[in-house]
């Protein structure tokens, strides 16, 4: 699938700190419970830390005590890319960056609770966030 922000693993290497390239163009998972953004909890946007797309909103993140940031929904259908995920011996749903096919993580159908009923489980070496103005 071409991504509307395309380059070559060389230019992303360049921009990305190695951690985030491993997570972000090679599926990789950062450990649990070691995000910066696990417990981010002021009000602003998610964004994709390889292209800067808007991802989600504060207001749909939640504590799901899994070790990864969690969200309800994306900022809208189109943010995300979902793609089947077989890997690991797993039936998963892999969430990329819509905008230039970044890694994000997974969502799952276990959130129980939440108003749609979803589990976003994303890294937070595939996010930037920024927080709202006072």
């Amino acid at each position: 699938m071409g991504y509307d922000v395309s380059k070559t693993d060389e230019e992303w290497r360049a921009e990305l700190t190695p951690e985030q390239y491993a997570v972000l163009r090679e599926q990789g998972t950062e450990r649990a419970w070691t995000g910066e953004l696990l417990d981010e909890d002021r009000a602003g946007i998610y964004t994709c830390a390889a292209c800067g797309a808007e991802l989600f909103k504060s207001g749909t993140k939640f504590d799901s005590h899994c070790g990864w940031p969690s969200f309800y929904e994306s900022v809208n259908p189109e943010a995300v890319q979902l793609l089947e995920d077989n890997s690991l011996g797993m039936e998963r749903t892999e969430v990329r960056c819509a905008k230039c096919g970044g890694h994000l993580g997974h969502v799952f159908p276990d959130g129980f609770g939440t108003p749609t009923g979803d589990r976003y489980c994303m890294n937070s070496l595939s996010l930037n966030f920024t927080a709202d103005e006072a």
